[in-house]
Order: structure tokens, then sequence, then C-alpha cells
């Protein structure tokens, strides 16, 4: 149980103190892989604590009581008999409704996640599958295109992924930008960014007063974007990047669910770290940061179990 607790308490400090102390690491976009690996990890460490604290507290529960089916009957018989003459009684009871009630809660919040991500995937294959029969391809343009008056381009997870630009995107768009465009979309599919976000928004959806997960979503999103920019500008130059940005922003037709749009999110802020890139300096004092607040989620969760293993087998 102390184990237990110590993780309950382990995931609602990271809880708490990553998402503004992240939030302002992050915020330029200096060092954007590892500004999303500082992000996962405090996401994956939260989570991860409280789900080892309620797979304990089952496990506690189900040796507590000897056998699950059990359970009921021995809960029934423990309501109705005095307590007051024996704390073992109480104990047990409040064993019992913590155990049961964590072990409930976290199987529905997996099951909420697992339907969202199910549901995500399948309207985002439904839609790439009716882009390859409306769409039509172009010689010289590496994505299909489509019809409409809306200044778009973004891609599509599916089999096989699928980039769409619109007519209207394509008559905006000079040569360079265009190459430069598509090059950003094809660094979202070649990264996997789409599935990592689909499972993200999925917990956003099932925790939604959970910042860490709410304000990591939203930022790991806009640093994917920023890691798609970086690949692009590298092969394509920032100003036809920046340029094929601009041209495209304005959408105001809701892209399909799962889909990356390269004028989607935070364009302006991607504009400036392209106009103006960070200096050497502060990129290395982003990164070391990073990788200390990396360093601390990890180390800490491996401490805080190390300390109450340790103090159990001296009391113990």
């Amino acid at each position: 149980m102390t184990l237990a607790i110590a993780l309950m308490l382990y995931g609602a400090t990271v809880a708490t103190l990553g998402p503004p102390v992240l939030t302002r690491l992050t915020r330029r976009g200096n060092a954007p892989r590892l500004g999303i690996i500082a992000w996962v990890v405090a996401i994956a460490g939260t989570l991860g604590a409280w789900a080892a604290a309620a797979t304990m507290l089952t496990v506690e529960f189900a040796t507590y009581w000897g056998h699950p089916h059990d359970a009921l009957r021995a809960c029934f018989t423990i309501l109705w008999s005095p307590m007051h003459d024996d704390g073992r009684g109480a104990t047990k009871a409040v064993t019992f409704a913590i155990g049961a009630l964590v072990a409930t809660c976290t199987m529905a919040v997996v099951a909420r996640a697992v339907s969202v991500v199910r549901e995500m995937r399948r309207r985002t294959h439904l839609h790439a599958k009716a882009l390859r029969l409306v769409g039509r391809r172009v010689p010289g343009v590496g994505a299909l295109v489509l019809d409409s008056p809306e200044r778009q381009a973004y891609c599509v997870p599916g089999r096989p992924d699928t980039i769409v630009v619109t007519s209207a995107a394509l008559e905006a768009l000079a040569p360079d930008q265009l190459d430069a465009v598509l090059a950003h979309e094809r660094a979202h599919l070649s990264g996997r960014h789409a599935p990592l976000t689909a499972v993200l928004r999925a917990i956003a959806t099932t925790l939604p007063g959970l910042r860490v997960v709410t304000t990591g979503t939203a930022e790991i999103t806009r640093l994917l974007e920023m890691c798609a920019d970086d690949k692009a500008a590298d092969k394509h130059g920032s100003e036809p990047l920046l340029g094929g940005l601009l041209a495209i922003l304005g959408v105001t037709e809701v892209l399909p669910e799962g889909a990356l749009a390269a004028a989607g999110t935070a364009v302006l802020a991607r504009a400036e770290r392209l106009v103006d890139p960070v200096s050497p300096i502060r990129l290395a004092t982003t990164r070391t940061a990073l990788l200390g607040v990396i360093a601390a989620t990890v180390t800490g969760l491996a401490s805080a179990a190390a300390t109450v293993a340790f103090c159990s087998a001296v009391l113990g």
C-alpha cells in the first residue's frame, strides 16, 4: 500500500509541476524533438505511476481477500459486523473499497481511450479511401489533387498514406513552395506523427481535466509541426516553406479527423522560428534543460520506488 501511495503522489507531482515547466521550455520550439520526448515522458510518467499504483491496489485487494469471487460476500460480512472492537475490519473494508474503485476506474479509462483511438482510425481510413476515389493525379505533383476553393495541403494516414493538396492551393503556391509544403507532409508520414497524435488526443478526450495530458497534447502537436518544418526546410530552404505556409494560411474548412495540415497549427509561431532561428547558445541551453527534466522525471519514479522498497525492508 505504501508504494502505491508513493506512486500516486509522484504522478500527482509530475502532473502539477510538469505543464508550466515544459510549456516554458518548449514554447519557442528551440529543440522540438527533445521537447516532444520530454512531454511524452511526463505524460507516460504520470499515467504509468498511477496505473502501477492501481495495479498494486488491485493485487493487494485480491490477495487480501484470498479469492476474488469471495470479495462481495466478505464485504457484506464486514459491513454488517462491528468495526470498533477490531480495527482490522475497517482496514479490510477500506482496502476493498479503494481496490475496487481504482480497478474499475482504470479499466474504464483504458477501455474509453482504446475505443476513441479505434474510432479515429476508422474515420481516418474511410476518409483516405474516399479521397482516392474523388482525387486526381496531376503530372509533377506528388499528391492527390482535390478540387476545392479552400487552400489546403494535408496528409491522411491510411493504407496507403495519402497526401492531399487542393486545386486552390495548387494555384496559390509557386513550384518551390509546393515542393516545400509537400516535403512537410511527407515528414509527418515518415515520422509516424499521426498515430502519436491520435493516441494523445484519445487520452486527452478520456481525461479532459488532466492538464499534463491536455496541454501536453496541444504542445506535442505544435512541436510535431515544427519537426516537419525542420525537415522540409533542410531540403528546400526556409524561404520557400515560409512562403508556402503563408500562401495557404487562413483555412476555414474543418480538416478530417486524424489529418495533419501544413498550415493548420501555430503557423505564426512556426513562421517566427523560420525567420529568426535560435542562437547556438540558447539552443544548447534549452537542450540541457530539457534533458534535465527528462532525467528528473525518469529517475524520480525509480527513486520513489527504491526508497519505499528500502524503507519497507528495513522496517519490516
